[in-house]
């Protein structure tokens, strides 16, 4: 008999309980070590959030096997406080891991520890790169990591280099500042502070940074020191407008926890903050933490969760993972096999579940409150970082930065676009000084004054000119052109810059030694920068920066112009057209003369006769048309068509071969007389180079001889050596930086040409000390001076000074660009020409063929085409009698045969066209004679009395009784 159901309910929900009962009875406690600083806000926030994580996991993992029991020590941020309390947790409670460890330095010990017995070190807060371990298990950020991020931030403002501000420990570790260069970002100074400084040694370091020209400050220490430094700093006046601070995640991610006061310090600072997907568990954990976490410290009230209480969570969530999945390990310790005279250190127990243990955290994978959990040799992977500024509001978001895309302005997780450096991507941002301009990055010192090196060059005062006053023994600059460009560029600056004068000369006025020796001063320091006609080489960009050349680069040449009489100019004529269009044109004559044949060959006696006689008609008609000689008569519409198109395109190229020609006439006076480096060379001439100049050096490279080689050191000097001539030991060429050369051409172009070698050298520019900040925006203004109109009044102040010169010059060099004309000027003209030609040809064909249909239907179906061909050709070679052109003739003809039949009948009347009144008097004709010229070669005329002949032509017209004679 069966029992009510419910009656099976008390008894089975006893079973559970009292299985539930024997499964707590059988869990397998762990031991495990927790070192912090339980006095710190983050050490109470860590032990919390540690405490939380693992009530969190095994009220949703009650099945398993394992529970770690946790065994807290206070390290007192001491770091021998912390290794003793590591020490006492593994040889004492035999703690198979320990989690903690705030701090760098007291983590840096405790890994040896875990090392050597085999015990899994996980910290939370240490991000010291330095650290390493093959127990060590880095839930944080390791501090490389933001580096790139960093160095984006500075490319994507244009900063080129930052002062590296950091603590004398480990998480101050040189490492930083090595990455940084790494990446491009240069260290001009790296500040190293005592964790322990007083406010008085950070105000020392303060003034040695507000000395210095950089004004771009990444501060990576501590929170608690860096509130303080900030603090000293906004005393010090450092948190004005043209100052940048850029703060590491260090700092950033506890500001949160951070008061108000300490936020007031820092406005306009910017800083890179972990970023933590913000979920709906996220936001639960954070309410229940709040509640928590004042109820176990009623004193504190104004504390925020941060990141490293999330890591500190996920930390413990992942080692109870990773102990529930080596639950059938051993979790002893064996002693080490000790000597007697070993330390306390030596006498360390090693685990025997350690290395299983280590294995499987290294594999643990899940979703952590912190994002996706997931260790790769031993540390989390790089994330997203979050760009903040802080303004009156506290922190404030304007971006990110991804390993991926760079700097975005929002996260978009399928973004694939290219990685991006531009500031663009990024928010407005509140600078220090509440200003919204972004900072050069640099300053001058206040007080400081640029020194700037001249150099003495005697022989072109145009360049650059000091002078002597030997009055009072001062040595001067005036002017020049170098020194004019120079102005301007400062004037074009975004910032205002004081500087001297100071040439490079010794107390006669004398030059004081080489450029090299010039440069040099300026790599010594003695000089912030040389000014003058100072060219880029490359031994000298070892030691020193060069800004973009303001002049044109390379090295030009300037020889005599040549007399042009010489056999070559004997085909001048041919130069104008380039071979193509020669060909083309002549092939178009060709075919003009013969479409106007074919039009005209049936119907006009101009084109008819002997072969030989009709192709040189065709052809003389043709080429006539050039001079527009042409006297043959064109009496088909088709053909005046054609011939009316042709004039056209001939009448345009006559016209632009005599422009052509005159061009070539006129530039042909200007040829130099070598244009060829090496002929310079195998002709044995001799060439000059200004002294001390490197072109020295490289003509000696090319291959002159060195008694081949005349220095000149003036203008006028130049001059006389090209007058004295290679024969007289002058030259037959010079050669020089272009300036020089340009100048040398603005005083003597009529009877001297430049032309470039193919030797190339950098131009003019200015130089400044290695690493200088001014180098980039002196380079900039110099860009802009040369875009700009200033730079071209600049050389027609100095180069231009001989207006026919140059008007010469410009002349020659429109001609020269457009002498010859190519077959591309022209064929739009010679397509228009062809084309109506063969349209014309086209319907002449086909009127003709349609009209003589009858001729190829004449044949019977087995006629072959060539006899049918023949026979049209036959056609075509007669003349059109239905013309108007041979009507007329055969009136005429048939007139004058009448004529002579009257002479010889005088009875017969021939009446050929009647007057108004014929009509009257049909008997009656009017008949009138006029002599006219008719050509006739296949017969002979008839004279008057009925007789043929060669000689005599008569035409014969019908006309009223009242005009002409009357014949019956």
């Amino acid at each position: 008999m069966f029992k009510h159901p419910t009656n099976l309910v008390f008894p089975l929900f006893l079973l559970f309980s009292s299985s539930l009962a024997a499964a707590e009875n059988t869990t397998i406690p762990i031991n495990v070590g927790v070192v912090l600083d339980l006095e710190t806000r983050l050490g109470k926030m860590g032990m919390s959030c540690i405490d939380m994580a693992l009530s969190d996991f095994y009220s949703s993992h009650g099945y398993y096997s394992t529970r770690l029991i946790l065994h807290t020590r206070d390290s007192m941020s001491d770091v021998v406080v912390a290794a003793a309390a590591a020490l006492d947790l593994i040889n004492n409670v035999e703690v198979q891991a320990i989690i903690g460890l705030e701090s760098s330095m007291q983590a840096s010990f405790v890994i040896s520890l875990g090392d050597k017995a085999q015990v899994p070190i996980i910290s939370f807060t240490a991000t010291s790169p330095s650290l390493g371990g093959s127990y060590l298990f880095r839930i944080a950020q390791n501090d490389s990591s933001q580096v790139e991020a960093i160095s984006t931030i500075i490319q994507a403002f244009g900063w080129s280099e930052a002062v590296l501000i950091t603590i004398d420990s480990e998480f101050g570790s040189p490492y930083l500042t090595t990455a940084l260069q790494a990446v491009g970002v240069r260290i001009p100074y790296w500040s190293v502070i005592s964790p322990m400084a007083t406010d008085d040694q950070i105000l020392v370091e303060l003034y040695k940074l507000m000395t210095m020209r950089t004004r771009v400050f990444i501060v990576h220490i501590l929170p608690l020191l860096g509130f303080r430094f900030f603090a000293k700093a906004k005393e010090f006046g450092m948190m004005d407008e043209g100052y940048v601070w850029i703060v590491t995640s260090g700092m950033t991610n506890v500001f949160s926890s951070s008061n108000f006061s300490v936020m007031d310090n820092m406005q306009g600072v910017l800083g890179l903050k972990i970023y933590v997907p913000n979920t709906k568990e996220l936001e639960n954990f954070r309410a229940r933490w709040q509640r928590k976490f004042q109820q176990d410290n009623p004193t504190i009230t104004d504390d925020k969760l941060n990141v490293f209480g999330l890591w500190a969570y996920d930390a413990a969530w992942a080692l109870a993972m990773a102990v529930e999945k080596v639950a059938g390990t051993n979790f002893s310790f064996q002693k080490m096999n000790i000597s007697p005279n070993s330390t306390y250190l030596g006498r360390l127990e090693v685990s025997q579940s350690g290395p299983q243990l280590a294995r499987e955290i290294s594999r643990t994978r899940f979703k952590g409150l912190s994002g996706d959990f997931g260790l790769i040799k031993g540390q989390l992977q790089s994330s997203t970082f979050q760009v903040i500024n802080m303004n009156d509001n506290g922190e404030r978001g304007v971006g990110f930065w991804t390993p991926q895309n760079g700097l975005v302005r929002k996260l978009n997780w399928n973004n694939t676009s290219t990685y991006s450096t531009s500031n663009a991507n990024l928010g407005p941002i509140i600078w220090p000084g509440e200003t919204m301009s972004t900072p050069k990055g640099w300053e001058i010192p206040t007080g400081n004054i640029l020194r700037v090196i001249v150099p003495v060059n005697m022989g072109f005062k145009e360049l650059v000119n000091v002078t002597y006053d030997p009055s009072n023994h001062i040595t001067s600059v005036t002017g020049g052109y170098c020194i004019d460009v120079f102005q301007a560029v400062i004037s074009a600056l975004p910032y205002p810059v004081l500087y001297e004068y100071i040439p490079f000369a010794m107390p006669n006025g004398e030059s004081a030694g080489t450029y090299n020796e010039l440069v040099n001063q300026v790599f010594l320091g003695k000089f912030d920068v040389a000014v003058g006609d100072i060219s880029i080489r490359a031994n000298r960009s070892l030691y020193v920066d060069f800004t973009l050349p303001y002049t044109d680069s390379g090295i030009s040449m300037i020889v005599p112009i040549k007399d042009n009489n010489n056999p070559r100019n004997t085909w001048v004529f041919l130069k104008p057209l380039t071979w193509d269009l020669w060909v083309t044109s002549g092939c178009f004559f060709i075919f003009i003369g013969f479409v106007v044949w074919v039009l005209e060959h049936r119907i006009n006696e101009d084109f008819r006769g002997p072969p030989h006689h009709q192709i040189g008609t065709s052809l003389w008609f043709s080429f006539s048309t050039m001079v527009f000689a042409h006297r043959e008569r064109v009496v088909s519409n088709l053909a005046r068509f054609v011939v009316m198109i042709w004039c056209f395109v001939v009448l345009i190229l006559t016209q632009s071969y005599t422009a052509s020609l005159t061009s070539f006439l006129t530039v042909q006076q200007l040829q130099p007389t070598v244009t060829d480096v090496n002929l310079l060379m195998k002709n044995g001439d001799n060439v000059g180079y200004q002294v001390n100049s490197f072109v020295y050096e490289i003509l000696k490279q090319v291959g002159f001889q060195e008694d081949k080689l005349k220095a000149f050191n003036s203008t006028q000097y130049l001059n006389q050596l090209f007058q004295d001539g290679n024969e007289n030991h002058g030259i037959s060429a010079a050669f020089g930086e272009t300036p020089y050369m340009k100048l040398f051409h603005a005083t003597y172009c009529s009877n001297y040409s430049m032309v470039e070698p193919p030797v190339k050298a950098d131009g003019f520019a200015f130089v400044f000390q290695k690493g200088s900040l001014l180098t980039r925006d002196v380079s900039r203004a110099i860009t802009l001076v040369r875009e700009g109109d200033v730079m071209r009044h600049i050389e027609d102040k100095w180069f231009n000074k001989n207006a026919s010169c140059s008007a010469n010059l410009n002349t020659a060099a429109a001609f020269t660009n457009s002498l010859t004309l190519g077959l591309y000027s022209f064929w739009g003209l010679f397509l228009i020409a062809g084309v109506a030609s063969s349209l014309a040809l086209v319907i002449f064909v086909a009127m003709f063929l349609y009209e003589n249909m009858h001729t190829l239907t004449s044949f019977d179906s087995k006629a072959s085409l060539w006899r049918r061909i023949l026979a049209v050709s036959r056609v075509f070679d007669q003349k059109d009698l239905n013309t108007h052109t041979f009507k007329k003739s055969t009136l005429q003809e048939a007139v004058v045969h009448g004529i002579g039949a009257v002479e010889s009948s005088p009875n017969i009347n021939y009446p050929l066209r009647s007057s108004s009144n014929s009509m009257s008097n049909p008997t009656e004709s009017h008949i009138v004679l006029e002599e006219l010229r008719t050509p006739s070669t296949e017969r002979g005329d008839l004279n008057l009395n009925g007789q043929a002949t060669q000689d005599a032509e008569y035409s014969i017209e019908l006309a009223s009784p009242s005009e002409k004679g009357t014949y019956n």
